[in-house]
């Protein structure tokens, strides 16, 4: 990859301005361009509520950093973890849980360097242990995800029905809203641009892609460059008339180094 060549970071804010930063670090020429804004709940009594049942959890599952920053600021007054286990699709996630101060030891996650960061891969991870958990009795999951702008829970549904298939008790609490961004007149500029000009737009969540349509409906896409971090998002963007589009590693050390390989 030419280092003029640009990458943008479309994941929400916060995750979109360290993704940035660790990139740069990694050598490559990256921006940030959230295209994913999240928000708190207007009412959180749901949220406040499912904290009554984390004890008698065998887990609780995270769909992502932010399920885990809005859920952990939701917690009731003397309801701890005690022994349920978190559940994170990747690092970021698991990070965010530690910092949150989940033990770590309690924790199920991909291996940092896992080809996908996904329910799928979740699965392999805790299924054994999952259905040792269940012979004993213990059976009840909960997923902490997040809703769109009419309030539907966002997202894919795999394990929740995985685990419904597998004979567990399954309940679902929204943590926090999802909602496409309102670009600015000189970011509508930057997104014509970077659509032709060879720059390379780094897309996490087939969402933030459907957001930029959205925003910038006159796009024409025939020569932009897309990396996808999942197969499901590449075939999604190439459904939507992405010129080129590359999947490259959720990681990012791989992630880097992908990129750079790229002419």
């Amino acid at each position: 990859m030419s280092g003029l060549t640009a990458v943008l970071v479309t994941r929400p804010e916060r995750e979109a301005e360290a993704w940035t930063l660790a990139l740069k670090a990694q050598g490559v020429k990256a921006e940030s361009f959230p295209l994913i804004e999240i928000t708190a709940l207007a009412d959180p009594s749901a949220l406040q509520a499912a904290w009554q049942e984390v004890p008698s959890c065998l887990a609780v599952m995270f769909v992502s950093a932010n399920a885990v920053r809005f859920f952990m600021r939701a917690q009731a007054a003397g309801v701890g973890v005690t022994t349920c286990r978190a559940w994170a699709t990747g690092p970021g996630t698991q990070a965010a849980l530690v910092t949150a101060g989940w033990p770590a030891e309690q924790i199920d996650a991909p291996a940092a360097d896992a080809l996908q960061f996904d329910s799928e891969a979740l699965w392999e991870v805790v299924a054994e242990g999952a259905q040792a958990a269940q012979a004993l009795g213990k059976s009840s999951v909960l997923i902490v995800r997040g809703a769109d702008t009419q309030g539907q829970m966002a997202g894919r549904d795999w394990l929740a029905q995985k685990l419904q298939q597998s004979g567990f008790q399954v309940a679902q609490v929204v943590a926090y809203a999802r909602r496409a961004p309102v670009l600015s007149a000189a970011q509508q500029v930057r997104a014509e641009q970077a659509t032709h000009d060879g720059s390379l737009w780094l897309f996490s969540s087939s969402e933030a892609a459907l957001h930029l349509q959205q925003a910038c409906p006159r796009l024409n896409l025939s020569k932009a460059r897309a990396l996808a971090t999942h197969p499901r998002i590449a075939e999604r963007l190439q459904q939507a008339g992405w010129g080129q589009v590359h999947l490259v590693p959720p990681g990012l050390g791989a992630q880097a180094v992908s990129i750079k390989s790229l002419p």
